[in-house]
């Protein structure tokens, strides 16, 4: 008797799952206070060129009347926009300001070395203090882009150390390593530390989000399990909105990020409340302790398990090593090859890598590029925060009911339509760049959160957590090149819009080829996968194909024969 008959019991979400469940969801808003933060730790604000004849202690950004910028900046030819990067290189006397017309180019422009800024939005922020602009300001994005490297790191570190050591552990030692090293990046003296320890910070939102939605989902029965994952997505956006208000209050970005940091130490608490996971437990022989734990919830949710439960619970994970022991050499382990090898089934995983890539990329390209929109940054970052709420009820009602196809396919068309129509907007019309990168935004995190439930229901069973490692391995690279993307703005402002809805646009119309699963079985074997969503009658099998599906079936069945369960 497995985890799953115990629920049958205890009841699929009850009392005490709720309670769990609840408290489990909260270090959500935590980690999204992180990864949201370069919005503004990283904000980059008007900048000008200090002039030779200005003096740097008393200069500000409108200490130099515009009205002279003309003959002191040349203009971007593409942009039409003043570069700040480098001035004319003339003799600066009142005359020459006073009185010319035009400027004076014969003697070419000379690099800038130091800068003043705008500070009616941003009183500081990292940008400002090191100075991370013109020839400097590929690092802002490559910081972002390290947070992410960090995020990818930690999903494989922390996901095996869970499995090794256990849920809860890990789950703390990611928050204490999380508090330590986002209190270090907000004291950091130079951007090397502050980089390193930021990419730390994303490594452990890993260990914290991850490792919290892996407990809560595994005490939480089959018919709750959609609530329960999309729920979860609910307040994270809930810490995008929250950060905003951080960064109302708090304006010097230094203790921006301490306020973000300390937090999690509310989480420790934690400690003496959230259990192991029981199915965890059981997974390694550990059955006392799980009965513990599943004896604490038949108590508040005042059920009564028949004491034959217990001694019939099994350790379902030490069968299926005994199982792997005594097929010897001859089985081995899955691999992500296993999903290329057969053309229907490459042809999907492709598409669903694919879509993993363009739902991260364009999710994150969408939440970081605020900034860049025009208009209020802060109320930009809040709206795109609450644009997630009505996606993610949108898939609570329409996931189980439309497809899984039909959803992933409609709001990446979607998204990717509202945001090539921001070529089309005229200049004047910021506002409607906005409600189009907005629309975007909220489509595209629709999707986001349909591709993790449409992918586990593609993939074999067999080789089904070696997929979704894959596709989580994609989408990270997917957000590592976000913030480059962005750049782009800089040149013009639809840009990025313009890149991650053609993408987005076709990723929508590429998965059209994917099969539906809603209300049908998951595919168990490599065979079954290759079979399903295969548009031919069974009888009108190609030679070849037959061949091939006939080799599958025949290799698989040897393996059930050595592993003892041939029917």
């Amino acid at each position: 008797m497995s985890y799953d008959d115990v629920i049958k019991y205890l009841g699929d979400f009850g009392k005490y799952q709720k309670q769990i469940y609840f408290l489990l969801c909260l270090p959500a808003i935590s980690c999204a206070f992180h990864k949201l933060a370069g919005v503004f730790l990283l904000a980059r604000p008007e900048f000008r060129c200090v002039l030779p004849f200005e003096d740097l202690s008393n200069a500000t950004y409108d200490s130099f009347p515009r009205e002279h910028w003309n003959l002191t900046y040349p203009q971007d030819p593409l942009t039409g926009k003043y570069q700040q990067c480098e001035y004319y290189n003339v003799s600066y006397t009142m005359d020459y300001l006073e009185t010319a017309t035009s400027p004076t180019k014969n003697n070419g422009t000379i690099r800038c070395t130091n800068y003043v800024y705008d500070r009616s939005k941003y009183e500081n922020s990292a940008v400002t203090e090191w100075n991370m602009v013109c020839a400097r300001g590929l690092l802002t994005a490559t910081s972002d882009s390290l947070f992410m490297v960090g995020v990818l790191l930690g999903s494989i570190v922390f996901g095996q150390m869970s499995d090794k050591y256990g849920r809860k552990p890990i789950f703390f030692a990611s928050l204490v390593i999380q508090v330590v090293f986002g209190v270090l990046a907000g004291i950091a003296p130079e951007y090397l530390t502050y980089t390193v320890s930021r990419m730390i910070v994303g490594a452990t939102t890993s260990g914290v989000f991850l490792v919290a939605y892996v407990i809560a989902m595994e005490m939480v029965g089959s018919s709750y399990r959609l609530f329960a994952g999309v729920t979860v997505q609910m307040f994270f956006s809930v810490g995008f909105m929250v950060t905003a208000a951080f960064a109302y209050f708090i304006q010097d970005w230094r203790w921006l990020q301490i306020a973000l940091s300390l937090p999690g130490l509310l989480f420790m608490c934690y400690h003496w409340v959230i259990p192991e996971s029981a199915r965890w437990l059981l997974s390694k022989g550990r059955k006392e302790e799980a009965i513990v734990i599943i004896e604490k919830a038949a108590r508040v949710n005042r059920v009564t398990i028949p004491s034959d439960v217990y001694d019939n619970l099994i350790d379902e994970s030490a069968e299926k090593k005994d199982e792997t022991a005594s097929n010897g050499d001859i089985g081995k382990g899955p691999t992500v090859f296993d999903l290329l090898r057969y053309p229907n089934l490459r042809k999907k995983t492709l598409v669903i890598l694919f879509d993993w890539f363009v739902n991260s990329g364009v999710y994150y390209g969408l939440s970081w590029n605020t900034n860049n929109l025009g208009g209020n940054a802060l109320v930009n970052f809040v709206i795109s925060g609450a644009v997630e709420i009505p996606a993610y009820s949108f898939l609570l009602f329409t996931l189980n009911r439309w497809g899984r196809r039909t959803i992933l396919c409609g709001c990446m068309l979607v998204a990717g339509s509202a945001l090539i129509l921001t070529i089309f907007v005229p200049a004047n019309a910021n506002w409607l760049i906005i409600l189009f990168a907005m629309i975007g935004k909220l489509a595209i995190t629709a999707s986001y959160g349909t591709i993790y439930i449409f992918s586990a229901e593609q993939f074999p069973t067999v080789v089904r957590n070696v997929g979704l490692g894959a596709a989580s391995m994609v989408a990270r690279i997917g957000g590592i090149l976000a913030p480059y993307l962005n750049l782009l703005g800089e040149i013009w402002r639809p840009l990025p819009l313009i890149i991650c809805g053609s993408l987005a646009f076709f990723a929508g119309l590429l998965s059209l080829i994917l099969p539906e699963t809603l209300n049908k079985p998951m595919p168990e074997t490599i065979a079954d996968a290759e079979e399903f969503g295969k548009n031919k009658r069974n009888d009108e099998l190609l030679e070849g194909g037959a061949e091939e599906l006939a080799r599958i079936a025949s290799h698989e069945e040897a393996e059930k024969r050595v592993n003892g369960k041939s029917i």
